[in-house]
């Protein structure tokens, strides 16, 4: 079975053919696969649509009836229905425009199956090629490029490079670009100063002449064409090229004047003494502009150096070594000017590179200065005063000006010295001393002022040192000034001794160390042993010598020209020692030199001072007592002490039989209020004496006889020397004695008694609230 594509209607490109089934069992034709050869679709047709582009059959739809239907990008696939096929017919269309720049190509797959949805052929490839159109412009990814080119540059030199791209086919003539210049600003020198090459988009020069001096930028439109650059068919865009011309050093900087000149104080620095200004055509602030100035020759010593201003380009004559007016009152510089960057190929100097600069040197009152400063002399110490040193005088540097100078004292320390204002002669004031604190290594020194007439006067000053040499001038002195020692001769025993002297060599050691012959018990008991030339060993000669302290005087003798003595003291503590040498507690206490006098007295004071101690506990300890047993007298709403406060309770109903009612009972008689001490009675807490005893109510008590009651409980309690001498709370809870009644409870509430309680409404408001309950007779 075989089967071939065929094209309905009329043909286009290659034909198909149909190949028919053979029906002979013998002959038999070969089955071969469907070929459709590429399908061509140009893009942006007009239509109509759908447009059919091919027509697809099998042989075998004779026989039985087939379905047709298309696969691939496009069909099924996103860009879904731009291909559609007829499922009976087999005639394949595109349904819209199509894009090349887009995609320029298709790939779709012919399936054939029956009703069934049986393949009855296999599937068969198509391929669509979007046929390209001249639909897109050239186009520059900028608008504006722009490139640069050195001044003076040759012709055919590479500018820069244009690129523009067009979307069309590019292997046809829809994308082949072309390139030309329309125009370009500055038409100076030549209207063409530049060419671009059509196809590449490379801009070169083609005219010399370029000098950035005169045109410093192009402007350039370029004109990009497809078409392979038909103006006529082809498509066109443009762009502008900005050229700009580079600077190249091709202009020497050139001084705007042969001489200059300037003047400068003598002994200033750092000071501009002349302005150097310049004229310079290349490009501002850059290397072939920038100026850099030599002085070539009038300045050796190199009094002078040039700055150059960074913004105006000007040279700054600046002095950096003072000029002195006396050796030279003028310089004649010669400066040459010249770039950072060196000159271009085949530029010359300029003769305007060099100039002539004089300076002049001012004159002015330069202070008087000492030759030798500082100045040392060396004298002996000890000279007296009124003594002439030396003469220490200034020199005036001003040799042109007649000045006189005058001399005086600025510091001296220790003050020894004196000047002579007009000549300068040292003198001593005092005595000379090495061992002064003003002397440091064995230098004096003194400033002195020299200050001339001129004006403004100036001032100048000198030191003078003064090298005093030692003199045997200061005894030595013994050391150490205290000590201690064992009062019991022993072999390792002794205290080691020196001598200090504020002398220098030769006049201090070696010392001769020697006792007294005076009094005679200083050798007795002491003897000192040479050990070498600086110290000796003072130690007992005696094997006992009794503790305390002893004065043992030493005679020392220094190496002097001529040799001085010293008669020193050193305490010596003499004290009982133990096993190892060392002095013991009592012995240091013996060795203190404390009489048995001294100790007493300190005994006694001891004593007296623990006696003051005891007699004060026992002072403190009374008056706290003291202040126990007297009682407060404050009110006891202003006591602020912690108190128990007690309160009598009377019970309830039958079980106040249970407590003891003897204590509410009112007392027989009153005769202990008179044998009572005196006192402060406590409202809040039970009276250590007895209480007060108030007057005995009748058995019988009548409306009269509580009124009565309370006068004389009031009467009792203003006569009763106990009360204290303020307000206070009179406590009247006693029940009398003889009361019939045995509690309160036996009371019945339930009386049905007549009682007249009328008279309630006499004893005042206090009794307001049971003339209320009781008095209303008819209520109940």
């Amino acid at each position: 079975q075989s089967g071939t594509g065929e094209r309905r209607g009329e043909e286009r490109g290659r034909g198909g053919q149909s190949i028919t089934r053979m029906s002979s069992k013998v002959l038999r034709r070969q089955k071969r696969d469907w070929v459709i050869p590429p399908i061509n679709v140009p893009e942006n047709s007009r239509g109509p649509f759908p447009q059919m582009l091919v027509s697809i059959r099998s042989d075998q739809d004779r026989n039985i009836s087939i379905r047709y239907s298309i696969t691939g990008v496009g069909a099924d696939q996103p860009p879904n229905e731009v291909f559609s096929i007829d499922p009976v017919a087999g005639k394949m269309f595109v349904t819209k425009p199509l894009d090349r720049e887009k995609r320029s190509s298709y790939h779709l797959r012919a399936h054939a199956v029956n009703m069934n949805g049986e393949r009855v052929e296999s599937p068969i490839d198509l391929y669509i090629y979007v046929i390209d159109m001249n639909d897109n412009r050239p186009e520059f990814k900028n608008q504006v490029y722009n490139g640069s080119v050195d001044e003076g540059s040759k012709p055919g030199t590479f500018v820069m490079h244009l690129a523009a791209f067009d979307n069309d086919d590019n292997t046809t003539a829809n994308g082949m670009v072309r390139y030309r210049i329309l125009s370009q600003t500055p038409h100076s020198p030549i209207p063409n100063m530049f060419t671009i090459n059509s196809e590449t988009g490379d801009i070169v020069t083609v005219a010399a002449g370029l000098d950035r001096e005169k045109v410093s930028q192009y402007s350039i439109i370029v004109q990009a064409t497809d078409m392979e650059g038909n103006l006529n068919f082809g498509l066109s865009n443009t762009a502008t090229a900005i050229i700009s011309v580079t600077d190249i050093n091709d202009n020497p900087p050139e001084l705007t004047s042969r001489t200059f000149s300037g003047e400068v104080p003598e002994n200033r620095v750092n000071v501009v003494v002349a302005n150097l200004t310049v004229i310079d055509r290349d490009q501002p602030h850059s290397p072939n502009w920038n100026a850099v100035y030599r002085i070539i020759s009038g300045d050796p010593i190199g009094h002078f150096t040039i700055i150059t201003d960074q913004h105006t380009n000007d040279g700054m004559v600046t002095v950096v070594k003072p000029v002195d007016f006396e050796q030279n009152r003028a310089f004649m510089l010669t400066v040459v000017v010249n770039n950072q960057a060196p000159l271009a190929s085949g530029i010359q100097s300029s003769l305007q590179s060099t100039s002539g600069v004089t300076i002049s040197v001012v004159d002015i009152n330069e202070p008087p200065y000492f030759p030798t400063n500082p100045k040392s002399i060396r004298f002996e110490e000890g000279v007296p005063a009124g003594t002439s040193l030396t003469t220490f005088s200034a020199s005036d540097p001003d040799r042109f000006m007649q000045q006189s100078i005058r001399y005086s004292k600025l510091a001296d320390p220790a003050d020894w010295l004196s000047i002579n204002n007009t000549n300068g002669q040292i003198i001593t004031t005092a005595t000379l001393d090495r061992e002064s604190i003003y002397v440091k290594n064995n230098i004096y020194e003194a400033t002195f002022l020299a200050v001339d007439n001129g004006s403004p006067m100036a001032s100048g000053t000198g030191t003078l040192q003064i090298y005093l040499i030692d003199v045997n001038d200061n005894a030595p002195s013994l050391l150490p000034r205290e000590s201690q020692i064992c009062e019991r001769i022993n072999r390792n025993a002794g205290i080691n001794i020196t001598a200090a002297d504020t002398d220098t060599d030769p006049n201090v050691g070696p010392f001769v160390f020697e006792l007294p012959t005076f009094p005679a018990s200083i050798r007795r008991n002491w003897t000192v042993s040479r050990l070498n030339g600086d110290y000796a060993r003072l130690s007992l000669r005696t094997q006992y010598l009794e503790p305390g302290v002893y004065e043992v005087p030493v005679i020392v003798t220094d190496s002097g020209n001529p040799p001085l003595s010293n008669r020193s003291i050193i305490k010596v503590k003499v004290c009982p020692c133990d096993e190892n040498g060392d002095c013991t507690l009592v012995g240091a206490v013996a060795a203190a030199g404390l009489g048995t006098g001294a100790i007493i007295a300190i005994l006694i004071c001891i004593i007296i001072l623990l006696s003051m101690v005891l007699v004060f506990v026992l002072w403190m300890k009374r008056r706290e007592k003291e202040r126990q047993t007297k009682q407060l007298l404050i009110d006891p709403e202003d006591d602020v002490r912690d108190n128990i406060l007690k309160y009598d309770e009377e019970g309830g109903g039958e079980e106040d039989q249970d407590y003891d009612l003897s204590q509410l009972q009112q007392p027989d008689s009153l005769e202990h209020i008179i044998s009572k001490p005196p006192g402060v009675r406590r409202v809040d807490e039970r009276p250590i004496i007895p209480e007060s005893q108030y007057p005995i109510r009748p058995v019988v008590p009548h409306p009269g006889d509580i009124g009565d009651f309370i006068n004389e409980g009031l009467r009792a309690a203003d006569n009763d020397p106990t009360a204290p001498p303020y307000d206070s709370l009179l406590v009247f809870d006693y029940e009398g004695s003889g009361s019939t009644v045995g509690s309160v409870s036996s009371l019945n509430s339930s009386s049905t008694g007549d009682q007249d309680y009328d008279y309630l409404n006499d004893w005042g408001p206090r009794f307001k609230k049971l003339a209320d309950m009781y008095g209303g007779g008819d209520d109940e």
